[in-house]
C-alpha cells in the first residue's frame, strides 16, 4: 500500500476476550484504531468497543447476547462507508440465526453510525474484504484481533480522533487588566477554561490581594488560582443510588445503604455538598422496616422529586415476599425532611387502570420527569428475576398528574431493553436507574446496565427534543455504547445509577455509585461536573485533572483601583 502525506488510516478489529478484565460482550465488538503512517495504530474510545450487535428477543421473551466477528470497513460507491461484520453469540460460537447474513452499518465520518442489522451476504459483499497480508508488521493496539485497514483523508481522520478522545483542558484564560473597586467585585471576575475540542468552562479565581488598598489609585500584577470543584473518589463507602438534593438553602443526601443490608431510608443534611461526606456525619432514618411488614427489605433507590410543587421520595420497598414494586410519600405542608412523621405513609404505584404496576415481576428505580406541560414516570420492570425466563430489566415510561402522581395516566409504554453487549455482559441484563436533566430543547436521560455492583456497570444515554411525544419510543435516540464505563476514569470501576444535582455556583453535577478495584463490589460514591463540549452535548467522564490542568491553574493579571473604570 502507498502511503501519502495528507492520508491517514482507520483500523476496525476486535478484541480478545479476557473474562475477568475484558468479556465477551465487550471484547466481541467493533473497535476503532487510527494511525498517520498505516504502522503504527492508537486505540480510539480507550480501546473500549464503539459498535455492538444487538441481542435477540426470544419466543419466550428473554434475550439472546449476541456479538460480532471478522468485522470489515470500505468504501462505498455513492460516497461514505460500509461496515459489516459476522454475528457470533456472545461465546463466539456460530449463530445459527444469521446464517448467510452480516451485520451491516453505513457511516460518514466513523462517528454517526446507520446500522441496517442483518442482511444478506453476497458474494459481491464479501469481495469487499481485502487481503489481511496489509497489517503484517503492523503495530496494533492492545489485545487486538486483526480486522482490516482503510485510508480515509487526513482532515476526516483529525475529526475522528478529536471525537473518539477524551477532552481535556488545554488552557487558562483571565482579562489582561481588571478594574475593581473592592475585594468583592474582583471575585466576581472568573478564568475561562479552554479544552482541547474548543469548549470552554468558567472557573472562580481565589485572588492574592494581601497589601492592596482598592480605595488607592494604583496598578498591581496580581496573582491568582483558579478553584476547581472536585471531589474524591470514594466520597462515601456502602451506599448505591446516591442522589444529592439542594433543598430551602441545604444539600441533603439519600442513597441505597448497603452497609445496613439495604433496610430503611436514611438521609444526610449539611450546608454544602462536603459536609454531606464529612467524618461523624449524622444520618437520620426517616422509613424503617415496618412492623406489619409491609416495607421489609430493599429498600432501594430513593429519589427527591419535586412534583406539583410537593417534595416527594420515589423508591421501591419490598414486604416479608421479595419482590420491591414502586412507592412514593410526600412530605407534608412545611414539614422537616429530617422527621420521620413529617412524612406521609408511603403508596404503592398504580396504572391509570387502577391495578399494580405488575402482579408478575419486580418494579423499581422510578424517577420523574416534567417536560413541558406534562409529567411522566420513567422506571425499571423486570419478570422472572435471576431464574429461568428472566427478560432483563427493561425501562418503560408513562404519563402522570402532578396532583396524583401515585397513579399513571397512560399505558406504560417499552423504552428500552437491554440488546447492547454492554447492557447484557456477563450474564447481566439490565436496563435501570434511569433520571433526567434538561438543557435548551433537550431531554437528557441517563441510565444504567450491566451488573450493578461489578465493574461492568455502565452509564447509557437516551436523548429527545421537549417538543417531541415521548410516548413514542422513535422520539427517544439510544447512545451505541456507554458515556460512563470502568475505562472512562482511572481508578474508578463500574460507574452507573447516577442522578443531577445543581451546585452553588450553577454547575451541572452528576452523582454515581462505582468500586474502587476490579474485584470490588462494595458501591461508592462519587461526584463530578458534567461538562458541555463544543457541539453543546454532555460529557460524563471528565475527571479532575482533565477538568483543569494542575500546571495551568495559576494566572496573572494587571488590577485597577482607585478610579472609575473607563467608559
Amino acid at each position: 500500500m502507498e502511503y501519502q502525506e495528507n492520508r491517514s488510516f482507520i483500523l476496525l478489529y476486535t478484541r480478545e476476550v479476557l473474562p475477568t478484565e475484558y468479556p465477551d460482550g465487550l471484547a466481541r465488538s467493533i473497535h476503532m484504531a487510527y494511525s498517520r503512517d498505516g504502522i503504527h495504530f492508537e486505540a480510539l474510545h480507550q480501546n473500549y468497543g464503539i459498535l455492538f450487535a444487538e441481542a435477540t428477543i426470544c419466543a419466550d421473551d428473554t434475550i439472546s447476547p449476541k456479538c460480532v466477528k471478522n468485522p470489515w470497513v470500505y468504501e462505498l460507491p455513492e460516497g461514505g462507508y460500509g461496515i459489516i461484520a459476522e454475528r457470533v453469540n456472545e461465546d463466539g460460537s456460530v449463530d445459527g440465526e444469521s446464517d448467510s447474513k452480516v451485520l451491516f452499518w453505513k457511516t460518514e465520518d466513523f462517528i454517526e453510525f446507520q446500522s441496517f442489522g442483518l442482511v444478506p451476504c453476497s458474494a459481491a459483499l464479501l469481495d469487499f474484504r481485502q487481503d489481511v497480508s496489509q497489517l503484517q508488521g503492523a503495530v496494533l493496539p492492545k489485545g487486538a484481533v486483526e480486522g482490516n485497514v482503510i485510508e480515509v483523508r487526513r482532515s476526516l481522520c483529525d475529526r475522528i480522533v478529536l471525537h473518539w478522545s477524551r477532552i481535556h483542558n488545554t488552557e487558562v484564560c483571565v482579562p489582561e487588566s481588571i478594574w475593581a473597586a473592592s475585594e468583592e467585585e474582583l471575585t466576581k471576575v472568573w478564568a475561562t477554561a479552554i479544552y482541547s475540542d474548543g469548549s470552554t468552562s468558567l472557573k472562580q479565581v481565589k485572588w492574592e490581594t494581601e497589601g492592596i488598598d482598592f480605595q488607592t489609585e494604583g496598578i498591581h500584577e496580581i496573582s491568582g488560582t483558579v478553584q476547581n470543584i472536585q471531589y474524591e473518589f470514594p466520597l462515601a463507602k456502602g451506599y448505591g443510588d446516591p442522589v444529592i438534593f439542594p433543598w430551602e438553602g441545604k444539600y441533603y443526601f439519600i442513597a441505597t445503604n448497603d452497609n445496613l443490608d439495604d433496610i430503611g431510608l436514611y438521609v444526610r443534611v449539611s450546608e454544602d455538598v462536603d459536609g454531606l461526606f464529612a467524618e461523624g456525619v449524622m444520618e437520620h432514618l426517616i422509613l424503617g422496616r415496618d412492623e406489619e411488614g409491609k416495607f421489609w427489605q430493599t429498600f432501594w433507590a430513593p429519589e427527591f422529586h419535586v412534583i406539583g410543587g410537593e417534595l416527594y421520595i420515589l423508591f421501591a420497598v419490598s414486604d416479608t415476599n421479595w419482590g420491591p414494586q414502586c412507592h412514593l410519600m410526600k412530605l407534608k405542608k412545611n414539614g422537616d425532611i429530617l422527621n420521620p412523621a413529617d412524612w406521609s405513609s408511603p403508596i404503592r404505584i398504580r396504572k391509570a387502570d387502577g391495578s399494580w404496576l405488575t402482579e408478575v415481576g419486580i418494579t423499581l428505580d422510578m424517577t420523574y420527569l416534567k417536560a413541558g406541560m406534562r409529567s411522566y414516570m420513567i422506571w425499571s420492570y423486570r419478570r422472572h428475576t435471576m431464574s429461568i425466563g428472566d427478560t432483563g430489566s427493561m425501562l418503560y415510561i408513562a404519563t402522570v398528574n402532578e396532583e396524583d402522581p401515585s397513579r399513571l395516566t397512560s399505558e406504560p409504554v417499552l423504552l428500552s431493553r437491554p440488546l447492547f453487549g454492554w447492557e447484557n455482559v456477563n450474564g447481566t441484563i439490565n436496563n435501570e436507574g434511569p433520571y433526567t436533566f434538561v438543557k435548551e430543547d433537550t431531554i437528557y436521560l441517563t441510565y444504567s446496565g450491566g451488573a450493578a455492583n461489578s465493574y461492568t456497570y455502565v452509564l447509557g444515554l437516551f436523548t429527545a427534543k421537549m417538543e417531541d411525544d415521548l410516548l413514542n419510543p422513535m422520539n427517544w435516540r439510544k447512545s451505541n455504547v456507554p458515556v460512563l464505563s470502568f475505562y472512562s476514569v482511572e481508578g474508578e470501576y463500574g460507574p452507573g445509577h447516577n442522578s443531577f444535582f445543581t451546585d452553588a455556583q450553577g454547575n451541572l453535577m452528576i452523582a454515581y455509585h462505582a468500586e474502587t478495584d476490579l474485584e470490588s463490589t462494595l458501591r461508592c460514591d462519587g461526584i463530578r461536573r458534567v461538562h458541555f463540549d463544543i457541539h453543546g452535548q454532555p460529557v460524563f467522564d471528565m475527571s479532575a485533572r482533565r477538568d483543569l490542568c494542575p500546571d495551568l491553574k495559576k494566572v496573572k493579571t494587571r488590577l485597577i483601583t482607585g478610579r472609575k473604570k473607563d467608559k
